[in-house]
């Protein structure tokens, strides 16, 4: 009796530790979405203001849940599941950030993918960016050598993509130091040296002028995809929207799943959740998967069988991938 007593109680506390909360999050497999097709009946994306494809493939972007409020048994059960990993509370809620909080910035960075997604997408098209000074300030190194609409074309002859490429440029430079900024005027193009300003708390070298962004939009770009968070959908965003402006299916009927994080200048970067974003786009169907070139080294060591990986660093590389894997060929992997 006793012992049997004793095994009850030893049941009891047991099942009462494996209810205990503990100090993780489970990161595992969450839903994917073909941006090329519907959800709840309405468009992914919507373009209007010119004429549009359809394509018999897919370009799904993949997401990862959060389950936040383990206890030691769901732990215990996600450490032994191989598309789960379970990590720090702090990894995914920082401290000091409530999870509104989070989850309110992880839905702002995914608004911001879509507008870096359009950008870079036009980009490809054929409609660059421009970068127009919109004011000089007073006390400007650039006062009567640049002046407002001039448009900005290069700085040392390395050239102005993007307000963001810009900042890039001059982030190379030494306050005080001559640099020569290439700018068109009307139809007039012309160089003007400019010695950089020292910067704010940061130090960074400055010309002292407010610059814009302006970029054709001949036709109107829309998206209609909520519930998900932060910005590494900008990479299929971007190849949605080329492949329904293009003629040709840049799917070639294929199943493509894919992430990455891109900028205004098509530059594609690291995320987060590789390995649950694989096993997702494995389970849709997905047999072909772009993975980011900084995510490359987790992703080899945690691919599903059945998924070819694809590096890819930039929008136009992606592009010259897909091209090889409508050929039957194999783009460079992980």
């Amino acid at each position: 009796m006793t012992v049997f007593v004793g095994a009850i109680l030893a049941l009891i506390l047991s099942l009462g530790m494996a209810l205990l909360p503990v100090p993780y999050v489970a990161l595992g497999p969450g839903p994917t979405v073909n941006t090329l097709g519907e959800r709840d009946g309405k468009e992914i994306i919507t373009i209007t203001g010119t004429k549009t494809s359809t394509s018999k493939g897919h370009l799904n972007l993949t997401t990862v849940s959060v389950s936040p409020d383990l206890n030691l048994g769901n732990a215990l059960v996600g450490w032994f599941d191989g598309s789960v990993a379970v990590v720090p509370r702090d990894v995914v809620y920082p401290p000091g950030e409530s999870r509104e909080k989070v989850n309110q910035e992880n839905a702002q960075a995914f608004k911001q993918s879509q507008t870096s997604a359009e950008t870079s997408a036009l980009r490809e098209l054929g409609y660059p960016v421009k970068v127009t000074v919109s004011t000089v300030q007073p006390d400007s190194p650039s006062t009567g050598k640049l002046a407002a609409q001039d448009i900005l074309t290069s700085v040392d002859g390395a050239a102005v993509t993007s307000g963001q490429k810009l900042r890039e440029l001059l982030g190379t430079k030494k306050a005080g130091q001559d640099v020569k900024i290439g700018y068109q005027r009307g139809t007039t193009k012309g160089t003007a040296t400019v010695t950089l300003a020292p910067g704010g708390q940061d130090g960074r070298p400055l010309l002292k002028i407010e610059t814009k962004d302006e970029q054709p939009h001949p036709f109107q770009v829309s998206f209609d995809l909520d519930k998900i968070g932060g910005p590494s959908a900008g990479l299929m965003f971007a190849l949605a929207v080329i492949d329904k402006i293009e003629p040709e299916d840049l799917t070639g009927g294929i199943f493509i799943a894919g992430t990455g994080e891109i900028d205004d200048e098509g530059n594609v970067g690291a995320i987060g959740g590789i390995s649950q974003k694989m096993f997702a786009a494995r389970r849709a169907g997905a047999t072909v998967f772009l993975v980011p070139a900084d995510n490359c080294l987790e992703a080899k060591g945690s691919a599903p069988q059945g998924l070819e990986l694809v590096r890819v660093q930039s929008l136009d590389g992606a592009l010259g991938a897909l091209t090889q894997v409508r050929a039957g060929k194999h783009p460079q992997g992980c």
